[in-house]
């Protein structure tokens, strides 16, 4: 979008965590601001002197905030609007240091854990789950002995178990949402 400049790529103005996203990890979006189709929040924000965030503008949350965590796209919309007064809330250095963290984790979900087949979920569950409890996943996988001698589709089947026990009793679903035509 032409004007629009971000200098986080990790978070975008409207609250999507794009670090965690298939598109991004995959080298196939640049993000909002780089010549990408155009935007109509990164376009208000231009409107109303360039925030960064959406919850820095006087009129947030606005009418384009409404059902805006109703549908997914390729990365979950799940949390945008959470996700945003979290970030107001504890200051972008400390969720920007989580949604690192976040990306780290999921790096190795990818390259020690992936079938093939489990990209869009380990983005879904590493977006939507809290920190803590992906880490918690993590620490019981690396001391699972049995998980060593398991191939990949075992390993990966086991893992997904495990985060959609976690995410079912966090009333989550680690699904994206698709809108109906």
């Amino acid at each position: 979008m032409k004007g629009f400049k971000r200098g986080n790529p990790l978070f975008s103005l409207c609250g999507l965590n794009c670090g965690l996203c298939p598109m991004k990890i995959g080298g196939h979006c640049s993000g909002c601001g780089f010549g990408n189709q155009s935007c109509r929040i990164a376009k208000c924000s231009l409107e109303h002197g360039s925030v960064e965030y959406c919850f820095q503008c006087e009129e947030y949350p606005c009418g384009r905030y409404e059902h805006i965590d109703d549908y997914d796209s390729f990365i979950t919309h799940q949390h945008r609007k959470s996700d945003l007064e979290k970030a107001e809330h504890i200051g972008m250095s400390a969720y920007n240091q989580e949604q690192e963290e976040k990306a780290e984790i999921l790096e190795v979900l990818l390259s020690d854990y992936n079938d093939g087949r489990r990209k869009t979920f380990y983005c879904v569950a590493v977006n939507l789950l809290e920190i803590d409890e992906i880490k918690g996943v993590l620490k019981s996988i690396e001391e699972d002995t049995e998980l060593r001698n398991m191939d990949m589709k075992e390993k990966s089947a086991y893992i997904v178990k495990r985060f959609k026990e976690l995410a079912e009793d966090n009333k989550i679903d680690l699904k994206l949402r698709k809108k109906k035509s």
